[in-house]
């Protein structure tokens, strides 16, 4: 602050000017914002600029008004009344008690009481307001500075209360334990015994400005970042800025109720969800409440939204592969469970359907998935909930749902909310994919936040945190070694570009985090490729560590010969005369692109697309024309489905591709062109 608005906030102190002065002002200046470059014109005159003054401004605070514009210093208003309103609010704060009480305190309760607020903050007078409030039952409440002293009968209530509930639930499940502290009897007596000592000091504050589901606290001096704390009207809310006399609060839930002087209190817990089997096969919101209509879900325990990502030492390798069941991913780009691998591309392109598809894939391979909509349309996540019940996926799945509808706090919390679920069942040594739709709009949300939180904006106006806000998401995803459990979380991320620019700032974030792209074009998807894959950008950095030994035999040299298709065609299509060598390559290459095309919600088996790929590579689709070779091959499956089962068994059960069963294949193969 400079020397002239250290004087000018020097005379608002002289002044004595009140909050509802300042706050008049303010309003003044935000509702008007003409008034401000007026009194800073130097074509405007003085007298001119004095009945401006007059007429709009509140009495007290005219002589400061006068004096800031003849100091040039009227663009630095606002911060000079944020300085002075933190100092009323700090002198507010300390010296100000409110009691409420049921029974009246007598003279010598009240002069305790005085004397015991005056040693905990060290001043020589405080002011104390009694409040009759017959809603706390009996006892009285204390509310001091940051801090409420609870010793009132509803509290104690509620405590005990709580306290039974714990241990009847305790004795009902090992009612063979007999022993004093099972016993129901003994524990009531001790609750009614400590009724009186059940309560204590909790640190509180009060709300100074309120807005666009943001809210500034103040008080609070030790709350955490990323605690959950508590209005007075129910609803809850995270702490995301630690100011130095401030708190900077994102809203969960409606903050109608609220107003400035609102009280908060704080819960001393992170921000969590309920978590129980019973979410499976359900839709939930960001904080885990039923939103599908089918009733309530029990949790059985809790886990917070935000958790650190398991250490190298307690993970080990990804070498079991995740099959999508789409033939193009699981033969060039296979993902491994525990892995973290990015679907890119721009909007329309199929990036969603990979998903469903890969979920639809789980059924019967012991996998829970979690589909994690952000951003999205309410109808589209019916949709797709719709989908996933047609091929009964749902039995396996849980939907958490954050709509476009939704405030930007519940799009920002989420992620990490379904990934609170996901490690439930990594937990119980469970393999979970969870599929994240989409995190440009997650991005987008905490930047809408961080720019309400009044953080500075950094390049394309994100907040410098926002590479840290998903490595700490996809850091989580792990395969977890037998002696932590031995489960996985394999993750999904989807990112949408524009105009298919991968080195845009989010793009490159997520691409910088994961193990690997699937990117998906739209020209190949306008072309009528599905699923519109771009063999050459796109990547698995796992590789064949996660795939099976049977379909690296036979998927072979599969992304070089596709390669060299699109180089070479690229080359010739000018030329009118080619070699017989080129013509076969260019045949060759038409021949995978069509066999890898795959209709939607229709993924393949892992020993149907061990049998297709091996009859490619060695020449069985050789001459029949494309548009026959889908028909072609779905009549071939159904021939081995019915003939060659003992194979389909071999490869399911094996994963590997003997020579002897090469060698029954291509029987097989043979005996169905004859």
């Amino acid at each position: 602050m400079r020397d002239t608005d250290r004087e000018l906030l020097k005379e608002l102190v002289r002044l004595d000017v009140s909050q509802t002065d300042c706050s008049e002002t303010r309003r003044v200046l935000e509702t008007c914002p003409d008034v401000a470059d007026t009194l800073a014109n130097p074509l405007v005159t003085h007298d001119e600029k004095r009945g401006i003054i007059s007429k709009l401004f509140p009495e007290s605070v005219q002589k400061f008004m006068i004096n800031t514009v003849r100091s040039g210093a009227v663009a630095n208003i606002g911060e000079i009344l944020d300085e002075y309103e933190d100092m009323l609010l700090d002198k507010q704060g300390s010296i100000k008690a409110v009691v409420r009480y049921v029974t009246p305190l007598t003279e010598s309760q009240q002069a305790d009481l005085r004397k015991f607020i005056m040693e905990k903050f060290v001043k020589e007078d405080v002011d104390i307001e009694y409040k009759h409030d017959p809603d706390i039952i009996g006892g009285f409440i204390l509310n001091a500075g940051d801090l409420e002293y609870d010793k009132s009968y509803r509290t104690s209530l509620r405590l005990m209360k709580d306290t039974l509930q714990t241990k009847a639930a305790e004795y009902v499940d090992a009612p063979a334990a007999k022993s004093k502290n099972s016993d129901i009897i003994s524990v009531l007596k001790t609750e009614v015994r400590d009724f009186d000592v059940k309560s204590g000091a909790t640190e509180t504050g009060f709300v100074t400005r309120l807005g666009d589901g943001i809210a500034r606290v103040y008080g609070m001096n030790s709350v955490m970042y990323g605690e959950l704390v508590e209005f007075e009207t129910g609803i809850r809310g995270i702490v995301q800025n630690l100011e130095e006399k401030s708190i900077g609060v994102v809203l969960l839930g409606d903050d109608h109720g609220l107003t400035e002087g609102s009280s908060v209190i704080r819960t001393g817990k992170r921000a969590g969800i309920g978590v129980s089997d019973e979410l499976l096969g359900r839709v939930v919101d960001a904080l885990g409440s039923p939103i599908d209509g089918l009733g309530a879900i029990k949790a059985e325990d809790y886990f917070p939204i935000e958790r650190e990502a398991p250490g190298v030492i307690e993970r080990k390798p990804v070498n079991t592969p995740l099959q999508t069941g789409i033939l193009a991913i699981d033969s060039m780009f296979p993902i491994g469970r525990g892995q973290r691998e990015l679907i890119i591309g721009d909007r329309q392109t199929g990036k969603t359907s990979i998903a469903v598809d890969t979920i639809i894939n789980q059924k019967g391979q012991d996998v829970i998935c979690i589909y994690v909509a952000i951003g999205q349309k309410s109808s589209t996540v019916a949709q797709i909930v719709n989908t996933l019940k047609k091929y009964g996926a749902m039995d396996y799945s849980v939907v958490v749902c954050a709509s476009a509808s939704d405030p930007a706090p519940f799009q920002y919390i989420s992620p990490y909310s379904g990934t609170a679920i996901a490690e439930y069942f990594m937990s119980k040594g469970k393999d979970v994919l969870i599929v994240y739709d989409d995190l440009s709009k997650h991005a987008v949300a905490y930047r809408a936040m961080s720019l309400l939180l009044h953080r500075p904006p950094g390049r394309e106006a994100y907040p410098g945190d926002v590479f840290y806000l998903h490595s700490r998401l996809l850091e989580r995803s792990s395969r977890l070694d037998d002696e932590h459990g031995g489960g996985s979380l394999t993750a999904l991320p989807i990112i949408e570009t524009l105009a298919g620019d991968i080195s845009a700032y989010i793009p490159t974030n997520v691409i910088s985090i994961t193990d690997g792209q699937i990117f998906l074009e739209s020209e190949l998807f306008n072309s009528g490729l599905r699923p519109a894959v771009n063999y050459g950008l796109s990547v698995s950095r796992v590789g064949g560590a996660a795939q099976t030994k049977a379909m690296k035999k036979a998927s072979g040299n599969l992304r070089i010969d596709l390669a060299q298709f699109k180089e070479m065609e690229i080359f010739t299509q000018f030329s009118s005369e080619l070699d017989q060598s080129t013509t076969e390559l260019l045949d060759h290459g038409r021949m995978l692109t069509e066999l890898l095309k795959q209709p939607l919600y229709n993924p393949l088996p892992h020993s149907e697309q061990v049998i297709l790929l091996y009859a490619a590579q060695h020449g069985f689709f050789k001459g029949i024309p494309l548009k026959e070779l889908r028909e072609y091959r779905t009549d071939l499956m159904t021939y081995i489905r019915s003939y060659g089962q003992d194979i389909i068994s071999e490869i399911d059960e094996n994963k590997v591709l003997t020579d002897d069963l090469a060698d029954r294949i291509e029987k097989i193969l043979t005996a169905f062109e004859e």
